[in-house]
């Protein structure tokens, strides 16, 4: 039987579409898209295109700069703190459930003579307002906050956070992966980091918008390609790849999202015995994170072979680390490893759901009896 893949917030398959538009990029059109001739003019008038694909479903007021992930682009916006500690604002907060490309890359910045805050969110993931109004001030530089938490599907208020963290004179910074093609992006965010292979686009892709005004220090130093503040010779193929995922996204905007709330419903029938982590309501649909209590989920992904599924953070598989997600929900560490996330995308069927629980469910009874 071939396996059920339900992990599509570790990755999503490459849409067909977006393969075919790849193709003569890496076979046949090879000219260096920094080079003056017309081969590489035509791959450059390529990457532009996709530019404008990507930033068709961004706020108008700022531009599009590609990169390798989205952990490179959070990186590259993180650096916009450096400019704005000469001003004074030394400070970085950003919620304790953020991924760890955001907050690991705050909490480095901590040793480098900044005060990184974890901010703390309630029992349903989402940020407490309060601690955040209480954190903010003359010395913020910057507020981050996930759109879609990876790990539980939570949506954050990411305009409301924004305006506030405006309030106080600092930026705000939206790490918009997992929303980025399914939801509406927040229009009050000063930068957006994304990543392609979320949206059924290549790997080894990524975008940065930046607000129009805000000025970055460059991340990678070097010939000056991608707007002075990434050097490296871009892909034509990967840009090209992302930018036909962004605009499939856009037509198949409401398609897509009926389709994957009619996936989780049904996943919400079929596992009622279990209890969902996070926000029931406030929340991307196609992210189902429960738990089954007194269930040991190492062995439950050991005996279900036949189903792809996440046991937390394909990020931080393997550290040996407890989510610091659930953790930050106030869930115990038994609760922690009794939970599993659902990841549903455009490309399964309601059979995949079916098929998949029933193999799940039946291994958890087992374990249980």
């Amino acid at each position: 039987m071939a396996v059920i893949y339900l992990d599509n917030q570790a990755t999503t398959p490459l849409a067909p579409e977006a393969f075919d538009a790849m193709v003569p990029w890496l076979r046949d059109n090879f000219g260096n898209p920094h080079s003056p001739h017309v081969m590489g003019r035509k791959a450059a008038a390529a990457i532009e295109a996709a530019r404008e694909q990507v930033a068709a479903l961004l706020p108008k007021d700022g531009r599009v700069i590609f990169t390798g992930s989205a952990t490179e682009s959070i990186n590259l916006a993180l650096g916009a703190v450096r400019k704005m500690s000469g001003q004074g604002r030394n400070q970085i907060a950003v919620a304790d459930t953020e991924h760890a490309a955001v907050r690991d890359t705050a909490l480095f910045y901590g040793l480098q003579g900044f005060e990184t805050r974890l901010l703390p969110v309630d029992e349903h993931g989402l940020v407490v307002m309060e601690e955040l109004e209480a954190c903010l001030g003359a010395k913020t530089a910057l507020v981050g906050a996930m759109l879609v938490n990876n790990e539980i599907g939570t949506i954050q208020p990411v305009d409301h956070i924004a305006t506030m963290a405006h309030r106080s004179g600092a930026l705000m910074l939206c790490d918009a992966v997992q929303g980025f093609g399914r939801i509406a992006i927040p229009e009050q965010a000063d930068l957006i980091a994304l990543s392609g292979h979320k949206i059924y686009g290549p790997k080894g892709i990524g975008a940065l918008w930046v607000r129009n005004g805000i000025e970055l220090p460059p991340l990678i130093h070097g010939g000056g390609q991608e707007q002075a503040v990434r050097s490296g010779t871009l892909s034509p193929a990967l840009c090209v790849g992302l930018g036909v995922a962004a605009n499939i996204c856009a037509e198949r905007w409401e398609e897509d999202m009926d389709h994957i709330r009619n996936l989780a419903d049904r996943a919400l029938g079929l596992f009622g015995d279990w209890t969902v982590n996070g926000s029931v309501d406030q929340r991307y649909p196609g992210n189902l994170n429960i738990r089954r209590d007194g269930l040991d989920v190492a062995r439950l992904m050991s005996e279900v072979r036949g189903v792809a599924f996440s046991a937390g953070s394909a990020c931080a598989s393997g550290s040996g680390r407890p989510s610091h997600v659930l953790a930050a929900l106030g869930l115990e560490a038994a609760q922690i490893k009794s939970s599993i996330r659902l990841g549903f995308g455009r490309y399964n069927s309601i059979e995949h759901v079916e098929q998949a629980a029933d193999l799940i469910n039946q291994a958890a009874e087992n374990q249980l009896s």
